[in-house]
């Protein structure tokens, strides 16, 4: 009864690696459409989201039938709790992926993001898809140290989205309060998106080994 178990918690872990998997080419797509004016992706990204959202439902199902059916304790209820919050976590990441996305759509045949803005948008852009790749890894691998750096590696995130604020209240900002709003709110977008790949990161540390990220690594 045991090892069914573990095997079905198993399962739930593989299926939040393949959501995470999911997030990352929707923030990949959303990025190219949004740097590309390609209405035709943003559809994609925005019409995929459904996928995402089941994917949730399947996990939560699973999960609730473990603890209906399984009556997990201590280190195993801790997991499958886990469980339920990353995948909370990771359909966030998949609809703020639908919002760049949405902000790509809206303003075709123009491209949203200004050229001078280019630079710190794609830069966001990039981290926020490499924390949800990270993201994916830790899941599988359940790597304590990985998790740790993840969250520390967020800083970048922080300092881009303060560059790009700086740009926006710049007196050398010549857009209009249309494409500072655009980019304000991508901004925003991007940062959550890295959060919740840190949030993801650190259950996994709270899975492994029952203390918080800070605990762990002493900060």
């Amino acid at each position: 009864m045991r090892e069914q178990f573990h095997d079905q918690l198993q399962a739930v872990f593989d299926d939040l690696a393949t959501i995470c998997r999911q997030v990352e080419a929707a923030v990949a797509q959303a990025t190219l459409a949004l740097m590309t004016g390609d209405v035709a992706t943003a559809e994609r990204v925005i019409s995929a989201d459904i996928d995402i959202d089941r994917a949730r439902e399947r996990v939560e199902d699973a999960a609730f039938d473990l603890l209906s059916l399984q009556q997990p304790v201590a280190g195993d209820l801790r997991t499958v709790v886990a469980a339920l919050r990353m995948v909370s976590e990771l359909e966030r990441m998949g609809d703020l992926s639908v919002h760049v996305a949405k902000i790509a759509r809206l303003r075709v045949p123009e491209i949203a993001v200004p050229e001078d803005a280019r630079p710190t948008v794609e830069r966001m852009a990039a981290v926020a898809e490499d924390m949800v790749r990270r993201a994916a890894e830790i899941i599988t691998s359940r790597d304590v140290e990985a998790a740790i750096a993840l969250a520390r590696d967020d800083e970048e995130m922080d300092q881009l989205r303060r560059t790009s604020f700086a740009e926006l209240l710049s007196d050398d900002w010549a857009h209009g309060v249309e494409a500072a709003v655009d980019i304000a709110l991508l901004g925003r977008y991007y940062e959550r998106i890295a959060d919740h790949a840190v949030s993801v990161a650190n259950r996994v540390v709270f899975v492994v080994t029952g203390e918080s990220p800070h605990a762990v690594s002493g900060g």
